[in-house]
């Protein structure tokens, strides 16, 4: 049984995340640790979930920590020293929820993931049953509040005389950003900032359409910049000062140079994944430093390898995939929380328009073209020769999809998605809809050949 997505378990909570996978996943859990601490976002099925992983963990012998409903980056900041789950299904709809699996504040990698994977398959045997765990409750959210403030203020500064508005979209950021913006001087307008697991005011995931309220009141107003967050506020969204959504990727450049120019190290590594665009490895490069890619949805990975594989002189000193940033120097998990608050501290320091302008932006589109399940490991293996043959100038890379990289710093990644019946295809490029159309009559050709 194939469980783990690259984001945790996902789905609908009536047929695939019910209380009995998350009783079973909760019980095979347990055997990896003495003390879980456990967490949901604002979902109205997170309570029964929560109590059945609960009731797997200690009935698995492990002991279990309540937090309650807390962001995502809370929960992994209280995991630290320990272990954790959180009930959440992120930026999904309200139907579905998931459990994500932490270890001492890391997302487990794919090799843990595997064997809670086994352990549910073989139904993973009952502790004795005086050897069953016990259950405390504990509030981490003011600590994990607090830490972000200090962190932010270590690394930038406060975001005095900045006025922000936040669209927390009836998630968990509703208890975190807006109060950690606040404590650090910034003049905060939250929108949609109360929990409700049904997102009465915008669908969960932020999107130039979802955040179509935000953008406005944005522009209306006389805000240096707006933020969108999802459901469990590990993603963020940017908007300017005239509602314009910022490319995630323009973004992710902006903090990985800052990082990078803050850096002591002689090697200092931002990792990435391959659907980041070329703008980021301009900009690091510009400050000294350099790029390491990682497939999607294994940021902690790519960090632990781009660390093991380094010098002394090594230092990984941001990670990001789009809309999802580790802060390695707060914590190696994925904090939407921290980003707001560090992108806030940069904004009132240098102004959102100078942190933009030396980051080139080139035009960008993601195409997903349709591909059975079933096609896609031989679509993928001939496009490992076709793609190349047919642009024989391009640097090619082929350990995370098909990746072409062209002299003039535009590229394109042809993937198979890992959740839907599409291979995917991103570009960048001056001459973006030429070089999507040529990719796209290699994909689907293909496709139709191995059909």
């Amino acid at each position: 049984m194939e469980l783990f997505g690259t984001a945790g378990i996902r789905g609908d909570v009536t047929t695939t995340v019910t209380p009995s996978l998350a009783l079973a996943v909760g019980s095979a859990a347990a055997v990896d640790g003495e003390t879980f601490v456990v967490g949901r976002d604002g979902r109205e099925s997170g309570q029964a979930l929560v109590a059945a992983v609960e009731a797997g963990i200690a009935s698995g012998g492990a002991e279990v920590v309540r937090v309650g409903r807390v962001p995502t980056p809370a929960l992994a900041y209280a995991s630290r020293g320990r272990r954790g789950v959180m009930v959440t299904a992120s930026h999904n709809p309200p139907q579905d929820n998931g459990l994500k699996l932490f270890v001492d504040g890391t997302e487990y990698d794919r090799t843990a993931e595997e064997a809670v994977e086994s352990r549910v398959d073989a139904e993973t045997e009952l502790a004795n049953w005086d050897t069953w765990g016990d259950s405390t409750r504990e509030e981490v959210l003011d600590d994990y509040r607090n830490a972000v403030v200090e962190y932010t203020r270590r690394a930038v500064g406060d975001c005095e005389n900045t006025k922000i508005a936040v669209d927390c979209g009836n998630g968990m950021a509703s208890v975190a950003t807006p109060q950690v913006l606040r404590a650090l001087g910034a003049d905060v307008v939250a929108l949609n900032a109360n929990v409700d697991g049904h997102f009465p005011g915008r669908e969960s995931k932020p999107t130039p359409e979802s955040l179509e309220d935000l953008r406005a009141f944005v522009a209306d107003g006389d805000f240096e910049f707006g933020i969108g967050h999802d459901g469990d506020a590990d993603r963020i969204v940017i908007v300017d000062e005239r509602g314009e959504v910022v490319h995630e990727d323009t973004v992710l450049a902006m903090l990985a140079g800052f990082y990078t120019r803050q850096s002591d190290a002689a090697d200092p590594v931002v990792v990435t994944t391959p659907n980041a665009s070329a703008r980021i490895d301009e900009h690091v490069e510009s400050h000294g430093g350099r790029i390491e890619r990682v497939r999607l949805g294994a940021l902690h990975e790519g960090v632990a390898t781009a660390r093991n594989t380094g010098t002394a002189d090594t230092d990984v000193v941001f990670a990001a995939e789009p809309w999802k940033h580790v802060h390695t120097d707060f914590g190696p998990w994925i904090d939407g929380v921290a980003s707001a608050a560090v992108v806030g501290a940069l904004v009132a320091r240098d102004g959102l328009p100078d942190l933009k302008a030396p980051i080139t932006e080139r035009p960008y589109r993601k195409v997903s073209v349709d591909c059975p399940d079933d096609r896609k490991a031989a679509t993928m293996d001939a496009l490992e020769t076709r793609l190349p043959e047919t642009f024989p100038e391009a640097s090619v890379d082929t350990e995370y999809g098909v990746r072409l990289t062209f002299d003039d710093a535009a590229w394109t990644l042809v993937r198979p998605s890992g959740t839907e019946p599409y291979v995917r295809i991103y570009a960048e490029s001056e001459d973006v809809e030429a070089l999507v159309d040529e990719v796209t009559d290699v994909v689907t050709a293909a496709i139709d050949d191995v059909s």
